[in-house]
């Protein structure tokens, strides 16, 4: 239960404007999370950190001396937007480059990989590293695949480290990789977290029994039992680690390793001490030398209960590294030597966007597309709860949420733009960036991707004909497989975009009416939407499960299949003709 709130909207941003409060003396905030408040030495790598709220102390507690330059901070459980990125990622940059460092997770990896490409073509030099460390999301044959859980805390000091040393980019991108290499994490849970506003929990597990595996969103785990005892708890974690050594390490003799115990929200510190007493006497049976342990909250879920153990395989380089001194808000070690405070700075406020010039065709099929944006967001209103409820099966329950936070703000964003005069394909461009701003997560970046794409294509200059809706949708359905990776098969919202991308085209090619091309369209999206329910995930959060989601569709592509075909009364049946207006406001 969470019990202090004001409106479960305003969280995100309250949590943060307390949590600057409470360490203006390290951090500062800048649209899209937080950076040092501290000077750094110029010409020096910034490392910049993130991922959704909810998990504290990561991402903005890692923010200081020693640690990360900079956190990109997403809604709850929701990966921060490329735009919120490339805000903090500029505030921290000391122009040395800038590493991207995150947990493995399909909407970080694609609004952190978007980011990226945005920084380099501003003359900002990037590289990426995730975090792959949970033994139990993938098998070592796989380990790319892999989540990012608490051995986050390892690759970021490693290379905020190895950054504040003054090493090149390419150094501190390559002892992050190495750092990551040299980590393997297992965790338990035995209750879900309920967020904000919401009377029930965002995922949970069967009373007396404890989930192996589970992740820090609630993605499911490889198994339950019954809830241990601290030293079997202890048992447990241990031998899972043990089981899998780094490929260069044959033997765990003799070997010296950082350890973290990390509790996932609600398991008090006096019970990890219990079950830390247990994992040090098995570490020194099997020889391993703990140095620094680190007992504590480092990467929760909210009030998750549930704890997990992370080993870090040492070498003389990688160890400097574990016991440098650090000062962040949630994380110190050792003494620092107190850099200059800079100068207070406000927020910087967001600039206005300028509205190109449009022809006034452009201008009325902005109008039709405010109705358009309002259908949609009311249908995914409407049905938020039952796309969480699909999501939750072997995801992170978290679809419904999201998709109802972008559709609603692109829906408010289009209204504003038609208010300023837009033609249709800046309305979708504006739009497609409130969408992946408010949304985060996959759902955010995927949304974003698929209306910007639709208004390059559309433009400001013409009213768009039905060619070149279905040339959007087109250009929509590649940006998305490009950046997304999934394929026809993979159990995503690609199974539906694909058919109904290649349906519409065709009909329209052939000479059918807008209206019935989409219609026709919109039907092989519902049969195609359907079919996910046969298919095991291949990527995303749901594949570790796979066996889960069987009988249950694919919370994406239901979603894409409800939006077209919710929006077929507003299409009129001529050719030539895309929208017409409606007045419905959401």
């Amino acid at each position: 239960m969470t019990y202090l709130f004001n409106k479960p909207s305003a969280f995100t941003n309250e949590l943060i404007e307390g949590f600057v409060a409470a360490h203006a003396a390290k951090v500062r905030q800048v649209p899209g999370g937080v950076v040092r408040s501290t000077r750094s030495q110029p010409g020096s790598v910034a490392v910049v950190i993130g991922g959704g709220s909810g998990h504290y102390p990561a991402f903005a507690g890692l923010v200081g001396q020693g640690m990360a330059h900079g956190a990109a901070m997403g809604n709850l459980f929701a990966s921060p937007s490329a735009q919120q990125i490339c805000s903090v990622a500029r505030a921290a940059n000391n122009g040395g480059g800038v590493l991207l460092t995150f947990g493995n997770y399909a909407g970080d990896v694609l609004h952190f990989g978007l980011a990226r490409d945005r920084l380099i073509s501003e003359g900002i030099p990037c590289e990426i590293v995730l975090v792959t460390d949970d033994i139990s999301s993938a098998s070592k044959a796989e380990r790319e695949k892999r989540r990012g859980v608490a051995g986050d805390l390892v690759v970021f000091k490693a290379a905020s480290v190895a950054a504040e040393q003054g090493l090149s980019l390419e150094e501190v991108t390559r002892i992050a990789r190495l750092a990551n290499q040299r980590i393997r994490s297992f965790g338990v849970a035995f209750s879900g977290c309920t967020l904000p506003g919401a009377d029930h929990p965002l995922f949970s597990v069967p009373q007396g029994k404890m989930a192996l595996g589970m992740g820090i969103h609630g993605e499911p785990g490889i198994g339950e039992s019954d809830i241990p005892t601290a030293d079997e708890l202890a048992e447990v974690l241990v031998k899972s680690l043990l089981d899998e050594l780094p490929d260069d390490i044959a033997s765990a003799k003799g070997q010296r390793v950082g350890v973290i115990l990390n509790g996932l929200g609600s398991v008090k510190y006096e019970e990890l001490f219990v079950v830390y007493r247990r994992i040090a006497q098995l570490l020194d049976e099997a020889g391993i030398v703990a140095v620094d342990a680190e007992v504590g909250e480092f990467v929760t879920s909210f009030n998750m209960a549930g704890a997990s153990l992370t080993l870090f395989w040492l070498d003389d380089e990688l160890e400097a590294l574990w016991r440098a001194p650090a000062d962040a808000p949630a994380f110190r070690k050792g003494s620092v030597i107190a850099a200059e405070p800079l100068a207070v700075q406000k927020i910087a406020e967001t600039a206005a966007v300028s509205v190109p010039p449009a022809s006034e065709a452009s201008k009325k099929a902005a109008q039709c597309l405010v109705g358009v944006l309002n259908t949609l967001a009311q249908t995914v209103v409407t049905h938020a709860d039952e796309l969480g409820r699909i999501d939750a099966v072997a995801g992170d329950g978290d679809h419904g949420i999201g998709m109802e936070r972008g559709a609603l703000a692109a829906a408010e964003k289009a209204a504003e733009m038609q208010l300023r005069g837009a033609g249709a394909g800046t309305l979708l461009q504006q739009s497609a960036d409130a969408w992946a701003d408010r949304a985060g997560g996959t759902s955010g970046a995927l949304w974003g991707m698929a209306l910007n794409a639709l208004g390059t294509v559309i433009g400001d200059e013409k009213y768009p004909d039905a060619h070149t809706v279905a040339e959007g949708v087109s250009k929509a359905k590649d940006g998305i497989m490009h950046f997304g990776k999934a394929k026809v098969g993979d159990k995503t919202l690609v199974d539906v975009l694909v058919p109904f991308s290649d349906t519409l085209s065709a009909c329209v090619q052939r000479g059918d009416s807008f209206g019935a091309a989409w219609q026709q369209a919109a039907q092989e999206a519902d049969v195609q939407a359907k079919a996910t329910a046969h298919l095991r995930p291949k990527v995303g959060r749901a594949r570790p499960l796979a066996e889960k989601s069987l009988g249950t569709p694919d919370a994406g592509a239901v979603s894409l299949a409800l939006i077209v075909n919710a929006l077929l009364p507003l299409f009129a049946d001529k050719a030539g003709d895309g929208v017409k207006p409606r007045e419905e406001k959401v």
